[in-house]
């Protein structure tokens, strides 16, 4: 059976430990692509990670590149490409440089592997998977961002502190933007199947929320020099493994939504069943008023990110 081919773009924190991750699943060869300052450093990730393969019993080819000759024919995409978040830099701060990055990036996947499945994991996320749809002229369905995951390992983390269980009890939900406009959703959110409001107050319970919100930022403000990306390492992987062993799993991720949601022809976050096509349906749920108002509030600020990236590519 033939092994399914993983192109990292991003041979930094988040896109070498995203190659760490799919090795030790197992979830196929590997490729990781950079352009640093020090050619070689992708081909030095790869080659220590492949000597890992011998002491964690895994299986993978893993090659390093700093062209995009050997990624030709990936059947999965992930673009992590970009400059980090900085303490007191938000993720739109970054959307001039990284929308360029992104779409230099974009274009040269569209060439060497015109049948892949792009994840975007690069911030300000919600534009750039916008982009990186505008560059590939991909179905939408083959281009989707890595968010949902994240966020909500964050809450589900959260929540098992506040409330001392496993998170593998806890179920959980956000919506809308990556960002300060995230959704949380109470109403989709239970422990061992308990509504979580019946177990926590809504005063502790917003705290929480707030706190998920702000869950990058934290962690940039306690590294000083640099970003999370051990968990938005995992989430990504965790969506290539849904792809390549075609799991149908029913996850957060960020997808184009046109008529769904009344969105109108935009990517934000909502929750999608991922297999081997990628996007393969994207799930309606009745919100309640105040989730409705929440998730439009977050859906203006993708907007208007959107906007603000197409004036900068015009030189606007």
């Amino acid at each position: 059976m033939r092994r399914a081919k993983i192109t990292i773009v991003g041979a930094g924190n988040v896109g070498a430990t995203t190659a760490h991750w799919c090795a030790a699943a197992e979830l196929g060869d590997i490729v990781l692509v950079d352009v640093p300052a020090t050619e070689q450093m992708p081909m030095g990730k790869a080659l220590d990670l492949l000597q890992s393969g011998p002491i964690m019993g895994f299986d993978a080819r893993i090659v390093g590149a700093t062209d995009y000759e050997a990624a030709a024919g990936s059947d999965v995409v992930v673009i992590t490409a970009g400059i980090a978040r900085k303490p007191g830099m938000s993720r739109d701060d970054l959307l001039a440089t990284n929308a360029r990055i992104v779409s230099s990036v974009t274009e040269q996947v569209k060439a060497c592997s015109p049948n892949a499945i792009l994840i975007v994991v690069s911030n300000p996320l919600d534009a750039m998977v916008q982009r990186a749809l505008q560059v590939s002229g991909f179905p939408p369905h083959r281009v989707l961002g890595q968010a949902g995951v994240l966020d909500t390992a964050r809450y589900r983390a959260f929540l098992s502190l506040e409330l001392g269980v496993s998170v593998e009890d806890i179920s959980a939900l956000l919506m809308g933007g990556h960002g300060d406009t995230m959704v949380p959703m109470p109403s989709c959110t239970s422990v061992g199947g308990i509504p979580v409001t019946q177990l926590l107050s809504q005063e502790r319970l917003d705290a929480i929320v707030d706190r998920t919100r702000k869950g990058g930022a934290e962690i940039v403000s306690l590294l000083k020099t640099g970003s999370a990306y051990y968990a938005p390492a995992a989430a990504t992987a965790q969506m290539v493994e849904a792809i390549v062993r075609d799991k149908k799993r029913l996850i957060p991720c960020a997808a184009y939504c046109d008529r769904e949601y009344g969105v109108g022809g935009y990517y934000v976050g909502v929750p999608v069943i991922l297999g081997s096509e990628g996007v393969e349906k994207i799930v309606e749920l009745q919100l309640t008023a105040s989730e409705q108002a929440a998730f439009q509030h977050s859906v203006d600020a993708v907007k208007e990110l959107v906007a603000a990236m197409g004036k900068i590519l015009a030189g606007g």
